[in-house]
């Protein structure tokens, strides 16, 4: 069995009374765990100016309440990809998921459940996928990291076509990873035990020769990037609806529905690939105009409120993919810990919708928010694109 010593055993034997939001799980993990794992879960790329953004453009929008709403018929319910969703959350991939828990990814799976909330399982999970299965989740979706050639990465999907994930997220903004520099000067390294399980016994493909004035990114690990070819061969090769993540530009979101994509997750990677991006709330309503009205559209990166759902499902998001705060949650109190925070944020959604007078999903809108950068409604606000 991989070792834990890594891992600081968490002092709760249950949720602390005093965690009453997601910073506040933020701020009983983070003691908790070695430093340069700390740094790895919780710094972004280079000088971390969309990691900042990713929060700061969330303050620049306001709420617009509407009173006097008929509730009657109140619900938070909507549907994705055909299925039933309670509420318009779930689980964004996050890897190697033994930093923060012994259980990890199997806890995370149990927490996900007990909230009714799909959970999208990275590539680089520290438990097998299959295992992850195993919990009886009935909503899993698979994330993918392409595998330097068509063979591996399409192994991963029919292994977990077979046991019944419902939807295939490929991921497409890191074919490299970016220099996170708080990351490198931590030192930080996998602790022995933490293993990317799906990847186990794969090949490792030979460095590729190169002359003396390539570049090593650029003529190497660039070459062995998926290409528009290798996604429409995915696509045809899977009984899975396709999504892309990582999309933040709308002429992109547009060229992946018009290639019959079943959706589109709108990520800068939680700022840990290029810096200088805009944050996703700063897209999603060009992203929406570019799909027209009907198209799935998911939206990641800096969500730590219920309002914020709100105002991102406002502009235009389906649906909500919730990042680093689960690894938070997991840390301080395992899969309680996750079915908490994901309770949390579904209560502060709840709570918005009633004093903002918005009963359903679909009364939440345009109309519903203030750019306070100037005093109109984002009704009649068209964004830069």
């Amino acid at each position: 069995m991989p070792d834990n010593q890594h891992i600081q055993s968490s002092p709760y034997s249950q949720i602390p009374a005093g965690i009453v939001s997601l910073a506040d799980y933020e701020t009983h993990a983070l003691p908790m765990l070695r430093t340069d794992i700390r740094e790895y879960i919780d710094s972004g790329v280079a000088d971390e100016i969309t990691l900042r953004r990713n929060r700061s453009a969330f303050e620049q929008i306001g709420i617009s309440p509407s009173l006097l709403q008929d509730f009657r018929q109140a619900s938070t319910t909507t549907r994705l990809l055909g299925y039933p969703l309670a509420h318009p959350l779930l689980l964004a991939p996050v890897a190697h998921q033994r930093l923060v828990h012994t259980d990890g990814e199997l806890a995370t799976v149990r927490g996900a459940a007990a909230l009714d909330t799909p959970m999208i399982v990275s590539t680089l999970a520290s438990y097998r996928l299959e295992d992850i299965a195993a919990s009886g989740h009935p909503n899993l979706w698979f994330q993918l990291y392409w595998q330097h050639n068509r063979e591996n990465s399409l192994a991963l999907v029919k292994r977990a076509e077979a046991c019944g994930y419902q939807a295939l997220v490929i991921t497409l903004d890191a074919p490299v990873n970016g220099l996170r520099n708080r990351t490198q000067r931590s030192g930080f390294h996998l602790p022995a035990g933490v293993i990317e399980a799906n990847l186990q016994g794969q090949p490792h493909p030979a460095p590729r020769p190169l002359d003396a004035h390539a570049s090593v990114i650029l003529n190497g690990f660039m070459v062995d990037a998926p290409t528009l070819a290798d996604l429409q061969w995915l696509q045809a090769n899977t009984r899975l609806p396709v999504l892309v993540k990582g999309v933040i530009n709308p002429a992109d979101a547009l060229r992946f529905k018009e290639l019959g994509m079943a959706g589109v997750i709108v990520s800068n990677h939680g700022g840990r690939t290029l810096d200088g991006l805009p944050s996703t709330i700063e897209v999603i309503a060009a992203c929406r105009q570019a799909v027209g009205p009907d198209f799935p559209l998911l939206l990641d990166s800096g969500i730590r409120r219920g309002t914020d759902v709100f105002k991102a499902l406002a502009l235009g998001a389906n649906a909500i993919l919730i990042g680093r705060p689960q690894l938070h949650a997991l840390t301080v109190a395992g899969a309680l810990g996750v079915a908490h925070m994901l309770k949390l944020l579904r209560d502060e959604l709840e709570i918005t919708m009633a004093l903002a007078g918005t009963p359903t999903l679909a009364d939440i809108g345009p109309q519903s928010l203030l750019n306070l950068a100037s005093p109109q409604t984002f009704a009649a606000f068209q964004p830069s694109l």
